[in-house]
């Protein structure tokens, strides 16, 4: 593996530059799946790649694996958990099953989900190669 130096690196200027439209891109996609094509899965894929890419520019370990695993649980659990409130909360909500903050919310939640989930898949390769 070719090592560059992270301060005259043009991948890393360029990712340095993308990296806050890349965000914006992915929490765009997450928050208007509800309306659109796209949603929590793929803006949680682009959120993914938004944190491999600051991993492939500036590959030091900063955040740990055992953080991402646990909000990954908790994204997890508060997807699980969202449907069985709303259920019990308003016995009425099935006729509009199309709710538009439910929506909004679950594609949010399987967002983070999502991204959490490939960036832990990513970091997990990167550990075993080093």
């Amino acid at each position: 593996m070719i090592r560059m130096s992270h301060d005259r690196s043009l991948f890393g200027r360029l990712i340095g530059l993308l990296y806050p439209f890349m965000l914006l891109l992915s929490f765009y996609i997450i928050l208007n799946g509800h309306a659109s094509p796209g949603g929590g899965f793929q803006g949680g894929a682009v959120l993914a790649t938004v944190l491999i890419s600051r991993y492939l520019t500036y590959p030091v370990a900063d955040f740990r694996r055992k953080h991402l695993q646990m909000a990954e649980k908790i994204l997890f659990g508060a997807i699980l958990l969202l449907p069985i409130l709303l259920l019990f909360s308003r016995p009425g909500w099935l006729i509009a099953p199309y709710d538009r903050w439910y929506l909004v919310a679950m594609n949010v939640l399987i967002g983070l989900k999502v991204g959490t989930g490939l960036s832990i898949i990513f970091y997990r390769f990167a550990a075993e190669t080093r």
